[in-house]
């Protein structure tokens, strides 16, 4: 023992670092702009800038803060530039990343109420707020019958939902004998790929997946999903599980939930609402006509961590009776058994999906909650669609372009007139330029350009830059044609 030797940070050295990382952080922000919002490197440029072997001894912390700078930030894509138009928004805040800072502090493993009971309290009054906050049924509530768990995404969201839809419909005679074959799925043609994903997971088959047509909306057609049920169960066949989207990846759709839901209902057929992106827009009261319907579902979803200033991962689940959930998912090894759990006084969050173990990250989103307030949240999310339609505007008002939906929120999908070549010329060339970074889709089989808003720094002075930006790219195609 005479020649052990510590290798850990001592807390003196953690402070001191830590306020070295807290300003990289702050500087990172102050520069975001200047850097090309989509990376610039080249496959494998990252690895090539790495040693071919670890080492073998310890090397200080400013030579690893530095190597950040130098290797890993040239293969950053920038999600929380102000400039970032593509996809979802995956935002960030000061108040989420100090949350995220005090939840890897702790260590916390919250996989029972006994292994951190404020762990546990926190999240389940975190999800409860929300409720309020978005207006959501008072069945989603903990202290009914349903409840609220994070997961990390919308797609473990959507397993869940589905493997307690198929426990239901079996009497759990599934997680026993497996799949016959006989349960059907629905979602429409629009909905998030993490649909079929959860399907092939659960063991029920991609062709037991009815994707069904949308109008010119993009919204499922509930007269489509009424005929494809009958088909099934006339052919033997059982109906259980449906997904409808609150606010589609691709354009925004919004699928009608008091139509499908009452579709749903008349058949038995559990009903989960994926509201990922969208489902944010509720904290405005203007905007809850999103979710009317939502009283009919059996389980619902959003992320705050897609437009709720609360970093990933961070997704909020709900269900009607958490009862059918936890017992789909609920396995109690000796190893686990406690006397809290026992006495059936807590709630055990490892029942509620798919991994044991789990974060505290209840933590970041009460941070983001109490330093912003709702109304605080609520001014970003009407500032973010009011530029949208400011921009939607002025797609309308040039000939040279078309808005290939009227935007129900903060996507815009447009397309210049010229043809799809011309499109996917343009969004390569904005993009390769680094100042902005914009997505794409395929609406009515024509290629069509994303404009999303809704990153954390985004004001209305990067809107007006990226329609100057777009407006000069194709101006400099249009002189090439």
């Amino acid at each position: 023992m005479s020649n052990y030797q510590n290798y850990h940070m001592t807390p003196e050295e953690f402070r001191r670092h830590g306020r070295q990382v807290v300003d990289w952080i702050a500087d990172y922000y102050e520069s975001i702009e200047s850097m090309p919002v989509l990376s610039q490197s080249k496959p494998g440029q990252t690895r090539a800038s790495l040693p071919a072997h670890p080492p073998e001894d310890g090397e200080t912390f400013e030579a690893i803060l530095a190597d950040v700078g130098d290797i890993i930030l040239p293969g950053v894509t920038h999600w929380q530039s102000p400039n970032f138009f593509a996809f979802f928004p995956a935002n960030a805040s000061g108040p989420a990343i100090l949350g995220e800072l005090l939840s890897a502090g702790l260590g916390v493993q919250g996989m029972l109420w006994a292994t951190s009971p404020a762990c546990t309290e926190l999240e389940t009054h975190m999800l409860d707020w929300l409720v309020e906050m978005l207006g959501l049924p008072e069945k989603f509530l903990s202290t009914g019958s349903g409840g609220g768990v994070i997961q990390d995404s919308a797609s473990s969201a959507a397993l869940c939902a589905l493997l307690a839809a198929r426990e239901r419909a079996t009497g759990l005679a599934s997680n026993e004998q497996g799949c016959d074959g006989s349960l059907v799925a629905y979602t429409s043609n629009q909905a998030h790929s993490s649909i079929e994903k959860a399907v092939k997971i659960a063991g029920l088959g991609r062709q037991n997946l009815r994707l069904v047509d949308v109008d010119d909306r993009w919204a499922m057609r509930p007269d489509l999903l009424a005929a494809q049920i009958k088909n099934d169960q006339q052919a033997g066949r059982v109906p259980f599980f449906a997904a409808a989207t609150v606010g589609t990846t691709s354009s925004n759709g919004l699928d009608p939930l008091p139509e499908i839901g009452n579709i749903c209902s008349a058949n038995d057929i559990w009903l989960h609402v994926d509201a990922a992106m969208a489902g944010t827009a509720a904290l405005c009261p203007e905007f809850r006509w999103i979710q009317k319907g939502l009283e009919l579902a059996d389980s619902y979803c959003f992320n705050p961590h897609k437009w709720m200033f609360t970093n990933f991962d961070c997704d909020c689940f709900y269900v009607a009776d958490r009862r059918t959930l936890i017992q789909a998912l609920s396995i109690l090894p000796e190893y686990l058994r406690n006397q809290a759990t026992e006495s059936g006084a807590v709630i055990d969050y490892r029942d509620w999906h798919i991994p044991l173990g789990r974060r505290f990250r209840s933590l970041k989103l009460w941070f983001v909650i109490r330093y912003y307030g709702v109304e605080g949240l609520r001014n970003h999310i009407r500032r973010h669609i009011a530029l949208a339609r400011m921009f939607a505007d002025w797609v309308a008002a040039d000939d040279r372009f078309e808005l290939a939906m009227p935007p129900p929120l903060n996507l815009v999908c447009f397309r210049h007139r010229g043809g799809d070549e011309i499109n996917q010329q343009l969004i390569n060339r904005l993009n390769r330029g680094g100042d902005i970074y914009l997505t794409h889709t395929s609406l009515h089989d024509r290629l069509t350009l994303r404009f999303c808003i809704g990153q954390t720094g985004t004001e209305q002075r990067h809107v007006v830059q990226a329609w100057h930006r777009i407006k000069g790219e194709a101006e400099a195609l249009e002189k090439n044609l």
